[in-house]
């Protein structure tokens, strides 16, 4: 009817639910907000991590402003969890009736998010788009494979993912290789990142493990295969006990990970370690703790990433790797649960400085700038088709 009046685009809606999620989201939500040609942003927290304090912690020093609707679903099996994501996400994009739902990482969240929006006919954009490890044991890469499967605009951070999302029938004109806006936050916070003594004092901590003139280890551990078992969570601790002996660690040590601990009575084995056991630290402390460290030793695949960015030595206890590019151009070594092997290399790191890499291509701190910029063409793209067809 001509006069009739053309509604507004629905908002963004851009999802997080775990930690991983914030440091990707941050630098999005901030550039997506600085263009006038896109609509606007409603952020929404599933509550899959639901430490209130934490998460309000994360946020401030992200700079990530409050979400808009919390979900709050909290912990259950990954069935159950993606199940009442599921359940509790329809009714938003029922609402709301968005312009497209943004999604980054491979948690629970972002799967069961794309799928609702999928099936209602919601454009998905996936960020950090075609890492894979090949491994269907981890519950992570059945969220990556099936995300990428119905994403209708897939962002990358390594060019090497276009080949494993052509392998799995994607077509290549979804898929933008943009790098990496987990290494937007980093370089936009490094500066503001708090001195690793503040942060072992404020926890109780002799500044001993800062006088080693080694310096020191940051450690980061809760992948299952490595903390859920017995033998092999014992095998775990044995191992940072003796690289411990060469230099001393500081371990964020995750709830999980703790919880396992303490349940198979192995709290002794860090007993007189030169291990300082923290609880879970902001984003600010986190980035301070590996801006210093000599080396890192981890499972998780963001301390990876943020290592190369920082010419940090990382080892990372797991066969394999969903970001193999840290490990082909950056500082990362995969290490297992080998003990000669990482102590090897925590040797050569000692001698030599160990690998120190480069950083990849297009690193720079400014994907979500390309990514704002992208999505705003396409999305405009996507609107003056639908207008033809209803015209």
């Amino acid at each position: 009817m001509m006069g009739e009046m053309i509604p507004p685009p629905g908002p963004l809606v851009c999802v997080v639910g775990a930690r991983p999620n914030y440091m990707k989201m941050a630098p999005l939500v901030r550039a997506f907000g600085a263009r006038t040609d896109l609509p606007s942003v409603l952020l929404v927290h599933t509550g899959q991590h639901y430490d209130t304090a934490m998460n309000e912690k994360l946020f401030a020093d992200l700079a990530l402003p409050p979400p808009d609707i919390n979900l709050e679903v909290g912990s259950g099996t990954h069935a159950v969890q993606t199940a009442e994501i599921m359940r509790r996400f329809e009714p938003v994009l029922d609402e709301l009736t968005p312009s497209c739902i943004v999604v980054v990482g491979d948690v629970n969240s972002t799967l069961a998010c794309s799928l609702v929006a999928s099936k209602k006919g919601v454009p998905v954009v996936h960020v950090e788009a075609g890492l894979r490890s090949y491994d269907r044991d981890m519950p992570e890469e059945i969220n990556r494979v099936l995300t990428d499967q119905i994403a209708d605009v897939l962002y990358t951070t390594e060019r090497g993912a276009l080949d494993n999302l052509r392998r799995e029938g994607i077509p290549p004109e979804r898929v933008r290789f943009v790098g990496n806006v987990m290494i937007d936050s980093l370089m936009e916070h490094r500066r503001r990142a708090l001195l690793p003594l503040d942060t072992l004092v404020r926890e109780g901590h002799e500044s001993k493990f800062l006088d080693d003139p080694a310096g020191f280890g940051v450690v980061t551990l809760h992948r299952p295969s490595n903390v859920d078992g017995s033998e092999t969570l014992r095998e775990a601790l044995d191992i940072l006990r003796a690289v411990a002996l060469r230099l001393p660690l500081i371990w964020p040590i995750h709830p999980r990970t703790r919880g396992n601990i303490e349940r198979l009575g192995l709290s002794r084995l860090l007993e007189d370690a030169r291990i300082a056991l923290l609880p879970p630290q902001g984003y600010l402390e986190m980035l301070g703790l590996l801006c210093h460290a000599r080396l890192a030793l981890t499972d998780s695949g963001g301390i990876q990433e943020e290592a190369t960015a920082l010419a940090v030595p990382c080892l990372t206890m797991r066969d394999n790797t969903e970001r193999p590019i840290t490990v082909e151009q950056g500082t990362n070594t995969l290490v297992g649960r080998n003990r000669q092997r990482i102590l090897e290399c925590v040797d050569d790191v000692l001698v030599t400085g160990g690998k120190r890499g480069q950083v990849p291509e297009l690193w720079d701190g400014h994907a979500a700038v390309r990514i704002a910029s992208d999505l705003a063409s396409w999305l405009a793209r996507r609107e003056g088709r639908v207008a033809v067809a209803c015209a």
